[in-house]
């Protein structure tokens, strides 16, 4: 799978005589249809998290999981109706350059460094989750992993630019779909049948969906699901660079939607594949888990320690398992280093050279892809120390997130928002953000605010057939402070800190588009004239209807 990868960026970087250009590096042109798209957009945020995270998820709290459909409807439908026409008329290589044509070069700058702190960040866990899964499953050295996803991740990305991204992408897509299919098969011929899960599911409580519990405080209701989530992902979707810059590359604004709308049935399927996942998971294990049995020191390794122990006697599966672990990584480290790439030449490199040819700022767009590359294997040594690998990626969104995601809003749907009110509001969004998910890190909510279901040692006498030691893993500090904490709680910490990590980027927004709003009305935002462009035009974009391809 690794070479496969890196023999399509040197494909595309010989067989593309267009790739002289800016344009043609870091979109592609913007010549890309529907199809290619839509798998990719599914690709890169269906990560190796994905992958180990929400099976693990649904083992522990239940199948309430699969809400998140729901969720991704709501977001594909906001972000092709409201965000991406306005960014696809203007045609913007960099979504912070809106920023600028609407605000000014000062919140044009805030944007793109908060955007690169952000993405830098969360690439640090992408790259060290599957490269755990990877030691735990062949033994295979863990920085080794790490450093080869790396520096396979920047060769294509470096000579293939956004067409390898996307093609390597589609193969990824795949490969994710056959790895979880691997598992579903095997547990299901196991337990004799999908209806054997399904009833153990329902006998251990795991199909628990209808929670509407109004309350903030706990971790996953239906609320906080289709709420919360909606606001993390159109952060995500309507708005990063990652995701946008592949849906500005199609030929037409059509192909656009229709790559949102298509990919929302891969995010169906993927979604639908983690969740049988780990109610698999729970099948085998509803009787001995090897959690708290000590076989594993961590959630996030229930997934490779099934995966050795129901595909090693089948030649290749554990490896595909791996190979699905790792193309989510890769569609999701390619698509980042890709998107920080354009960010910086666009954004902070561009505005300083004076008329830069093609070339120059095709090569600026190699190099800083290749420095990305190498930055992103450091912050994985970072992303060793983190626990919770799927919260802590979706709280990473939500704390920064979701204030961009408020100041994006501010200037397409607020025609009185100005430069200095969004600025203002874009500081008081990040500001509580901040403080409220680092806070929720330190002091994790108490187990009734997070409600996991029983897990069962009665039948642990059998000693797994595993070669590995698996205690000898280090244990995320996070669970270790999970567990032990026994410090005196204070009124903060059970109600400001215990609010749902899915909630973090709702409130960044609205903090952000609440205070920028009134900021804007105090310092003048009703006297300026905004050029129309720059708004949703609510007749001309909220439509299915083509449009011409951009010059």
């Amino acid at each position: 799978m690794l070479l496969v990868s890196a023999a399509l960026g040197v494909y595309y970087a010989f067989t593309d005589s267009g790739q002289g250009s800016e344009a043609d590096f870091v979109m592609a042109g913007r010549g890309l249809s529907a199809p290619p798209v839509s798998l990719s957009l599914t690709a890169s945020f269906m990560s190796a998290v994905t992958v180990l995270g929400t099976p693990a998820e649904v083992y522990r709290f239940g199948a309430m999981y699969l809400l998140f459909g729901i969720t991704y409807a709501l977001v594909v439908i906001i972000t092709s109706e409201i965000y991406m026409p306005v960014f696809y008329r203007l045609g913007v290589a960099s979504t912070y350059e809106y920023l600028e044509l609407r605000f000014n070069k000062r919140v044009r700058l805030v944007g793109t460094v908060l955007f690169i702190v952000q993405t830098i960040i969360y690439i640090g866990i992408v790259i060290y989750a599957p490269a755990l899964a990877l030691n735990e499953v062949t033994g295979f050295e863990l920085w080794g992993a790490v450093v080869t996803t790396g520096i396979v991740c920047t060769f294509y990305c470096s000579l293939g630019g956004l067409k390898a991204v996307v093609w390597t992408d589609v193969i990824q897509t795949f490969i994710m779909v056959a790895g979880f299919s691997s598992i579903i098969i095997q547990t299901s011929n196991l337990q004799g049948g999908l209806k054997t899960i399904i009833r153990h599911a329902k006998e251990g409580g795991r199909l628990r969906f209808w929670d509407f519990n109004p309350s903030p405080l706990q971790r996953h209701t239906f609320w906080t699901i289709t709420i919360g989530g909606t606001f993390t992902w159109t952060s995500i979707y309507g708005v990063n660079q990652s995701q946008v810059q592949r849906y500005l590359a199609c030929k037409t604004r059509f192909q656009a939607k229709l790559a949102l709308y298509v990919n929302l049935l891969g995010l169906w399927v993927i979604l639908t594949c983690a969740v049988l996942s780990g109610l698999g998971l729970y099948s085998m294990y509803r009787n001995c888990d090897p959690w708290t049995s000590h076989k594993v020191s961590a959630p996030d390794q229930l997934m490779p320690y099934l995966a050795v122990e129901i595909l090693s006697d089948s030649p290749g599966l554990p490896g595909l398992f791996v190979a699905c672990a790792y193309s989510g990584t890769l569609s999701t480290v390619s698509s980042s280093i890709n998107a920080l790439a354009a960010v910086t030449v666009e954004d902070l490199i561009k505005p300083h050279l004076n008329a830069p040819s093609q070339k120059t700022l095709s090569l600026f767009s190699k190099v800083t892809s290749l420095f990305y590359g190498i930055l992103c294997i450091g912050m994985a040594a970072l992303a060793s120390l983190m626990g919770g690998l799927l919260q802590a990626a979706l709280s990473i969104f939500g704390m920064i997130g979701g204030p961009l995601l408020g100041l994006f809003t501010l200037g397409i749907l607020n025609p009185f928002a100005n430069s200095l009110g969004s600025f203002i509001g874009l500081t008081a969004g990040f500001t509580i953000s901040m403080w409220i998910g680092i806070g929720a890190h330190f002091y994790p909510p108490p187990p009734e605010r997070t409600l996991p279901l029983p897990l069962s040692v009665a039948n642990c006498t059998v000693t797994r057939s595993s070669h590995l030691d698996w205690t000898k893993f280090p244990e995320h500090p996070f669970l270790r402070s999970w567990r032990t904490s026994d410090l005196k709680r204070i009124p903060i910490m059970d109600n400001l800190y215990s609010i749902s990590y899915l909630y973090f980027s709702a409130l960044g927004t609205l903090i952000t588009v609440f205070v920028g709003t009134i900021f804007s009305l105090l310092t003048g935002g009703k006297e300026q004239h905004v050029d129309r462009k720059y708004l949703l035009n609510v007749k001309e974009d909220m439509t299915f209807g083509s449009f011409k391809k951009i010059n």
